[in-house]
């Protein structure tokens, strides 16, 4: 069984809430990646989302559209992610972890090569943002033949006819989008999330965690008590990006500053 399957149904077992967790490989430099993984889920997060460096990161905000940009001046790419993960699972054989990115770079290596390199590495998950269901099903069935979950973005402004689309097509868990524009814009609006987890969850038995706008415990405790878990990604990056601006070139702090964050996270979803 996939990874994540099992990490959903071992917290539901628990009657706990997933916390997935977000940062960009090689943000600010390759160095600093690895030990912020490790941090992240010492602190509690269930599932790594990991963000492949791409030069136009169209649906991120300002703050994650920085962290491609400074991981893309190192030289961070697809394939260090890869073997970034394989790395990572030397130690941690259990996390799951999610690759999330744009086509172009996957199409550049060929589906099949990526494939079967993921699969290698110990990658359970991928989510392309700009490749939609329509333009998908030959990757989706690739990736189902060799266990890989495909992971979809449903945003509030879904109809229902791609809502069920996507549903149809996704696996893994529905990364249910909390409020309309890029990563890190606006504010929750809890009754739209409710309403949406709910239309989401009228078509499907697959998990749906919140994203976007979520930045701290309450909330995260608040998007959780409607859906199956939290995505936590802006609150993280803004704070590599705070020490980066600051010269900082020792990992381990980094690694701490996330591990505070995500702490505080984790003791919110669990009370």
């Amino acid at each position: 069984m996939n990874r994540i399957k099992q990490r959903f149904e071992s917290l539901r077992q628990q009657g706990r809430k997933a916390l997935v967790s977000y940062v960009v490989m090689g943000d600010p430099v390759k160095n600093v990646t690895l030990p912020v993984m490790n941090a992240l889920v010492e602190s509690g997060t269930d599932i790594i989302e990991l963000g492949i460096p791409f030069s136009d990161p169209n649906a991120e905000g300002p703050v994650i559209q920085r962290a491609h940009e400074r991981a893309l001046e190192h030289g961070s790419s697809l394939k260090d992610a890869l073997a970034l993960v394989k790395q990572f699972r030397k130690t941690n054989a259990d996390t799951p972890v999610l690759l999330m990115g744009y086509t172009n770079p996957v199409e550049r290596m060929g589906y099949d090569n990526f494939i079967d390199q993921a699969v290698a590495s110990g990658v359970d998950a991928v989510l392309t943002v700009d490749l939609p269901p329509e333009e998908a099903e030959e990757f989706n069935q690739h990736l189902r033949q060799a266990d890989l979950e495909n992971i979809f973005l449903l945003a509030p402004t879904s109809t229902p006819e791609r809502q069920k689309k996507v549903t149809d097509m996704a696996g893994g868990f529905i990364y249910c989008v909390s409020l309309k524009g890029v990563t890190g814009a606006g504010n929750l609006d809890v009754d739209s999330v409710q309403k949406n987890v709910s239309n989401i969850r009228s078509l499907t038995d697959l998990p749906v965690c919140v994203g976007f706008g979520i930045k701290d415990g309450a909330s995260a405790r608040a998007v959780a008590d409607l859906s199956d878990g939290v995505v936590i990604g802006s609150v993280l990056v803004n704070q590599i990006a705070k020490l980066a601006e600051q010269g900082e070139s020792d990992p381990s702090v980094y690694a701490s500053a996330v591990s505070e964050i995500i702490t505080e996270i984790r003791q919110a979803l669990d009370h």
